[in-house]
Order: structure tokens, then C-alpha cells, then sequence
């Protein structure tokens, strides 16, 4: 009997890693193929940045968004100051950025969000909302590149995520890592099988008429992988705009990065209880994939939680000769042998996507062959996670102030 349970949840968690292995190999298909074409300069943005004690590094950001190669009739840049101690506001509008008082109490991204979204709803100039967060620097040709994606048709659409700092250290390199893989293997194959791309935080757009429609309604740690979910149950892809660039500060701290890793997994799971149901439900009727990869999404701390296990349980049936007849067991009895291969193709894919996103392999060393520790301590995340209770929004401190030239070096 014991056997049984374990084969059919090796079978889940199998079919799981499956499914994600195999679509990310549309990636490949006309790897060099723009995914839109360019367009005349025709809507206007309104450019958002909620901030909360970012005065080191808010002017970076508002001066290479005044820098764009775009129209300058054509967007506005808003900062949104909510629960500052410090002079972000007074350093964003000396850079150049226009302020909007947050005159509510506000606890997240989300929250923010939310108020400014209401506080423009009647004006009539604004075609699409653009996100970033206030640590990050642009690329000149974002908003060129995201009004290709309106003229196109598409109402949501969410930039390429680059880092400002790769080689820091080991854990700015694997968080990299891990964004550049996500860019190429999930948002970038979804967008050649017909499928959808993910909000992932900052970088994203999406039109004015949505939020119109359905307002901005978010409830968990994570208002950007809901909102995906949301967009999905509305039957509305997320554009991925590979040319779309914003360059992220990524933690170099092994403390922060576990708190930022905690709010996104308990954010995976609030989402996961909230919307899974719809999700399938939307699927079963529609076929809309979208709706299927958003709630394999939000498995995903369940998923590492149960391999997991099952590796412990697998150890425990060796111990005790308990025989069993699967594949992972066959490979698992080579030992070291197994894992090191493992390990070894987790390296040659960080080692594709380093160079794919021709950044310095040297550079990034300690990332590339640390990444798979980094995703190793995600696993007592999530354990902590599937028993905490709602944890409050933490902001993350930014530091590295650093202008578009410096990062383009």
C-alpha cells in the first residue's frame, strides 16, 4: 500500500517537472526571431513607481525613464511615496518625476497600486500603465518597445527582467540566473506555443481599459503572479516584450534574500488556495493555457515540498530493502553518479543563458555553479510556508544606485 501512495505521487511530481522541461524547449523555436514588430511612436503611457524609502536609488530611475526613445508628449513618470522616512520624495521630483500623494493607509505594492489606479480612472489622456520598481534602471527603447506591443493588440505585457549587479556575488548571480532562465524557458517558450507570458514584478504594462473594466483588485503578497492569474481567468495573455529591458537590483544578502523568497512563496500559495479552483474550472471549459500554467504555477511550493519528501522516503526504502520499480529509484541506485549529472546539466543550462543573454561568464562564475544551492534553500522556504500563517509586507532596502550607462557598460 505504502508503495502505491508513493508511486502515484512520484508520478505527479514527475509529470509535473515534465510538463515544465518539455514546453521550455519552445524557447528554441526561431530563437532569434523577434516576437514584434516595431511601430510609429501612437500611445500614451503613464509611468508608475511606488516607493517607500528609495531615495538612494529613485533618480537613477526617474532620469533613465526621462531618457527614453520615445515621444516625450507621449508618458508621464509618477512616483508614488507611501510610508517614506526619508527624502524619496523630495529626491524624485528634483530628478524630474511628477508625485502623487498616497493620502491612504497603504501595506503593499498592491495597496499602492490600487490607489493611484482609482485616482486616474476619469482621465481620458492615458492609453496604458507602465510598473517599475523604484531600484531599477530602463533600457531607452522600453516604452517603444511596449507601444509595438499595443499596436499589435496586446493589452497586458510584461518587459525582459535583467540585473543591475550580476556579479556581486553568488546570490545576486543565481537570482539572475534565475530570471534570465524564467525569460527564456517560461515567458519566452509560452510566447511560441501560443501561450502567455508572467508579471513578474516590475517592467510590465498593461492598458488603461482593464483596470477600467475589472479595477485592480489584489489580495496576496504577490500582486504581480495574481494579476497574471486574473489576466488568465479573463482570458488575456501577457505579452512577453523580449526588447523591453529593466535592469533589477538583486539581493546580495543571504538574510534578505530569504525573506524576499518567503513573501513569494507564501504569496504562491495564497494565490494557489484563492484561485486554483477557478483556474481549472476556466481550463476544463475553455482550454485556455494560460489558466493551466498559472495554477501549475502556484503549485510550485507544493511540488518542491512533496520531491522532497519523496527523496527522504526513497533513502528510507533503501535503508530497509524495500524494492521498487520506477525510474528515479533505478537512477537514484547509481548514487553520486545520478546527482553529479544532475548537477552538471543544471550548470550547462545557467551556462546557455549567461551566454544567450551575452553577459560575462567569468562575471557571473560563483552564480553558475552556486544556483542550484540557491534553489536547494528554497526547499525549507516553503516547508515554513505551507504552515505560516499570512506574513505582512516586508519592503526590501535598495542600495545600488547606478545610471543606464553604467549598467549598459
Amino acid at each position: 500500500m505504502i508503495q502505491f501512495i508513493y508511486y502515484i505521487l512520484f508520478i505527479i511530481s514527475l509529470a509535473y517537472g515534465l510538463y515544465f522541461f518539455v514546453t521550455g524547449f519552445f524557447g528554441f523555436k526561431n530563437i532569434n526571431k523577434k516576437l514584434l514588430k516595431k511601430h510609429k511612436p501612437k500611445h500614451k503611457f503613464a509611468v508608475l513607481i511606488a516607493s517607500r524609502n528609495e531615495e538612494g536609488v529613485i533618480e537613477h530611475l526617474v532620469k533613465s525613464l526621462l531618457q527614453q526613445d520615445y515621444p516625450k508628449d507621449l508618458y508621464d513618470v509618477y512616483v508614488i511615496p507611501n510610508n517614506c522616512t526619508d527624502d524619496t520624495e523630495k529626491v524624485a521630483k528634483k530628478a524630474g518625476a511628477e508625485i502623487v500623494k498616497c493620502t491612504v493607509p497603504t501595506k503593499s505594492k498592491g495597496d499602492v497600486l490600487k490607489f493611484t489606479l482609482e485616482k486616474f480612472s476619469k482621465r481620458k489622456d492615458i492609453d496604458a500603465y507602465v510598473v517599475f520598481d523604484a531600484d531599477n534602471v530602463v533600457h531607452p527603447e522600453f516604452l517603444s518597445r511596449m507601444n509595438d506591443a499595443l499596436c499589435e493588440g496586446y493589452k497586458v505585457a510584461q518587459g525582459f527582467r535583467d540585473s543591475k549587479n550580476p556579479g556581486d556575488n553568488w546570490i545576486s548571480g543565481s537570482y539572475s540566473i534565475f530570471y534570465w532562465i524564467q525569460n527564456f524557458f517560461f515567458s519566452k517558450a509560452r510566447m511560441q506555443m501560443g501561450g502567455s507570458a508572467s508579471i513578474n514584478g516590475t517592467g510590465f504594462m498593461f492598458k488603461k481599459e482593464i483596470v477600467d473594466e475589472y479595477g485592480f483588485n489584489t489580495y496576496t503578497l504577490t500582486e504581480d503572479v495574481e494579476f497574471t492569474a486574473q489576466c488568465a481567468l479573463r482570458g488575456i495573455k501577457v505579452m512577453f516584450v523580449e526588447d523591453a529591458i529593466t535592469y533589477d537590483e538583486q539581493p546580495t544578502e543571504f538574510k534578505v534574500s530569504w525573506k524576499q523568497r518567503k513573501r513569494w512563496s507564501l504569496g504562491n500559495i495564497q494565490c494557489f488556495r484563492r484561485y486554483s479552483k477557478d483556474l481549472f474550472r476556466t481550463y476544463s471549459k475553455t482550454g485556455f493555457l494560460p489558466c493551466w500554467d498559472m495554477l501549475l504555477s502556484f503549485m510550485a511550493p507544493y511540488i518542491q515540498v512533496l520531491a522532497t519528501i519523496l527523496t527522504f522516503v526513497l533513502i528510507l526504502f533503501k535503508i530497509f530493502n524495500i524494492e521498487l520499480y520506477d525510474v528515479f529509484s533505478y537512477m537514484y541506485a547509481y548514487g553520486l553518479l545520478f546527482f553529479l549529472l544532475t548537477y552538471i546539466g543544471n550548470v550547462i543550462i545557467n551556462l546557455f543563458v549567461v551566454k544567450y543573454n551575452q553577459k560575462n561568464v567569468k562575471e557571473i562564475m560563483s552564480g553558475i555553479l552556486l544556483f542550484s544551492l540557491f534553489m536547494l534553500t528554497w526547499v525549507p522556504i516553503n516547508f515554513i510556508c505551507l504552515f505560516k500563517k499570512d506574513m505582512s509586507w516586508e519592503p526590501i532596502k535598495h542600495k545600488r544606485g547606478m545610471g543606464i550607462d553604467e549598467v549598459n557598460k
